[in-house]
């Protein structure tokens, strides 16, 4: 009985690990930043061009920065699960803002009046 309880207790001690394995092809947390920001302009383009096809942009994006998008995918679910999403997703909109300077004013305005201050503009 002894043996049965010791064996139970060390195969639920190695049981608890990561929900997710790391993935083969992961991509780097300042690519995904990137890639992330990049698609959000992609989005705001078909928003603005409705007639537009976001399949053939978000193929595009990941096409210029050289990754398939089932990595993309793996990586994405990776980083949601270990709670990294948050972070990579600020970096993303501090690398849009950088390059739009027009947008971080737009973006602090808006914040003023609504109350929410995001966490890059403190």
């Amino acid at each position: 009985m002894k043996k049965l309880i010791f064996f139970f207790v060390l195969l639920s001690l190695f049981s608890c690990g990561d929900y997710i394995d790391k993935p083969k092809n992961l991509i780097d947390e300042d690519t995904m930043a990137e890639i992330l920001a990049d698609l959000s302009v992609n989005d705001q383009a078909t928003y603005m061009y409705q007639n537009r096809n976001l399949e053939a942009g978000t193929r595009f994006v990941l096409k210029t920065h050289h990754v398939k998008s089932a990595d993309f995918i793996d990586s994405f679910k990776y980083y949601v699960v270990k709670d990294k999403m948050n972070g990579i997703a600020d970096d993303a909109q501090k690398k849009l803002l950088k390059k739009d300077p027009k947008a971080d004013q737009y973006v602090k305005d808006k914040s003023k009046k609504s109350g929410n201050v995001p966490s890059f503009a403190k």
